[in-house]
Parts: structure tokens; sequence; C-alpha cells
């Protein structure tokens, strides 16, 4: 019976433990909290994947796991009580976990218009390479009655692995004086903040590379090689009675050459039809810590808030 409950518990996965710490600091009338994050699996050894950390509840960023099952997310929080915890969503090898919550008092914003951290959802994606997936940015204004013109805020990506792509639509969302703070279940967009599409594209290996451009008859080449050549010993044989023929059989050769050269191995349009291109590589499986990053700017100041998602490629 032992035996049979361990062979089982291998096949579901280990058991997991995710413990939270946050610390808090002011920055610039905004409390920014660091969530460090640490899974350990029940035989000590690190754990892989994502987690994510919640408010309440409620998905705020996602991150992935580095090699000692550790992970840090900057979290810039809106004034009030928070109620932070982490979740590891697990992986092959391993079960998922939470943490206990920890309570977070952060300071009340100024009354400048500003907006808050992109909201995205969800907060975690799995892809297998040559898939893409789709998900939302939210843009939460804060304090924008006091705009006088519109704010516009432009979204953009950074951490994604190689052969990987993001693109927002649109990219760039804007802020009225009027736009809700708040958006009830149902409502049309005109009454929720504004938001946008964010598409993020892996690419797969190619399976077989392009065949090269096969010649029928590659005795121009040939003749573009030999024939100076044989102009050339042609014009030392002679040179001893005729100088004059040997310097024009010369420039005879060094043209018949420059052409070779130009229809060989030299000129990047033979290399291209008769070497065949590499295959595309795919996309890095593994998981990876995006950040999807807000900016506005009113000419004189710019305002960045940013949040994490993470990516999995399989």
């Amino acid at each position: 019976m032992p035996a049979l409950a361990l062979a089982a518990e291998s096949a579901q996965g280990q058991a997991t433990q995710t413990t939270l710490s946050a610390e808090t600091r002011d920055q610039n009338g905004r409390t920014q909290a660091t969530a460090t994050v640490a899974v350990m699996g029940e035989d000590g050894l690190p754990a892989s994947g994502a987690i994510t950390i919640e408010d309440h509840g409620k998905q705020l960023a996602g991150a992935a796991l580095n090699a000692q099952g550790q992970a840090k997310v900057v979290l810039a929080l809106p004034g009030g009580n928070h109620l932070l915890r982490a979740v590891y969503i697990g992986d092959a090898a391993h079960l998922a976990s939470a943490s206990q919550p920890a309570t977070v008092q952060a300071q009340a914003t100024t009354t400048t218009p500003d907006f808050q951290p992109p909201v995205v959802s969800p907060t975690t994606i799995s892809l297998t390479a040559g898939q893409s997936g789709t998900l939302k940015v939210t843009v939460i204004p804060e304090n924008n009655a006091s705009l006088t013109s519109p704010m516009f805020v432009t979204l953009s990506c950074s951490g994604l692995p190689d052969q990987a792509t993001c693109a927002f639509t649109p990219e760039t969302v804007e802020i009225l004086a009027t736009t809700p703070t708040t958006c009830a279940a149902g409502s049309p967009a005109a009454s929720c903040p504004p938001s946008a599409s964010m598409t993020i594209g892996t690419q797969a290996a190619s399976r077989a590379s392009v065949a090269p451009v096969s010649h029928r008859n590659a005795t121009p080449i040939a003749w573009a090689i030999l024939f100076p050549g044989v102009l050339a010993l042609g014009g030392l044989a002679w040179g001893s009675r005729r100088r004059r023929w040997l310097n024009r059989l010369s420039l005879v050769a060094l043209v018949g050459l420059v052409t070779a050269l130009g229809t060989t191995a030299c000129n990047p349009r033979y290399s291209y039809e008769h070497h065949a291109p590499p295959p595309n590589p795919a996309t890095p499986a593994g998981t990876y810590t995006v950040t999807v990053t807000a900016q506005s700017s009113n000419g004189v100041t710019a305002i960045t808030h940013s949040s994490t998602i993470a990516l999995t490629v399989n």
C-alpha cells in the first residue's frame, strides 16, 4: 500500500508550500509594495512555473519563478487596505498552493490626475510555440475629474522571449475628465475605464528548409572561370614577342575574373540560389515574466506605471 500511494502521488505531482512577504515604501505619494514569493516542493527543492499576486481575490500581477523557486513583484497600490496573497498555479511535477495573506496599508494618492498600473486579465497565459493568445489591458484613471484636457496613455510590453511578439489594439487609450473608474458587469464600453486587447504571438519551428534552386546547366559559370585563364596563359606565351597583346589579354583576363566572382559564391544571389535558408527557430520553451507598461506625458512630466504577467511557452 505505501508503494502504491507513493506512485499515485508521483503521478499527480508533489505538494508545494508558497510563502509571501511584502515590503512597502512611499513613492511620489503612492505606496509601492515589493512582494517576494518563494515556492518549495515537499522534497525541499524549488518549484518552477508561474505565480500570481491577488488582492482580496482579484488578480493584480503574474511572474515567473527563477531557478531558486522565487519571484519578486513590484506593485503600485492605490490608497486603502490591501490583502495580498500569492498563488502558485503548479506545473507537471508540482501541485498548486497558496500563501497566507499579508495585510498592507497603502497611503492615499495625491489629487494630481493619474492612473493605476495597467490591469491585465488574465495575469498568466500558456501557449504552445506557434500559437497566439489575447489578454485584456484596462487603464483605470485616478483623480481624472481635475483634467483640463485629454490624457493619452500608450501601452507597450517588454521581457518577451526570442521569437515572440506583442501588439496592442488600440496602442493608445484616452482618459477624459468624465471617464469612469469602475465598470459594472455587462456595461457598455463608454461606461467603463478604457481598455485594449493585447495579443502575444509565438513562433513554431519550421519543419523543413526551403530547397535551393537547382541549375541544370552550369556551363556558363565554368566558362566564366576557365576562359579568362586560357586567355591569360596564351598571353604569357606570346608576351615575349607582342608586349601590347599581353597587356590587352591581361585586361581581358581581369574582366573575366571579375565576371567569375560575380557569378559564384562571392555573389549573394549565388548563395541564396544554391544554399537553402536555415529553418525558423521556435520560441524557446519556459516561463517568462512579461512587463506591460502604460505611459503618458503632458509635455513636461511623464507618468509611467507597469504590471507583470507570466507567459509559459510549451
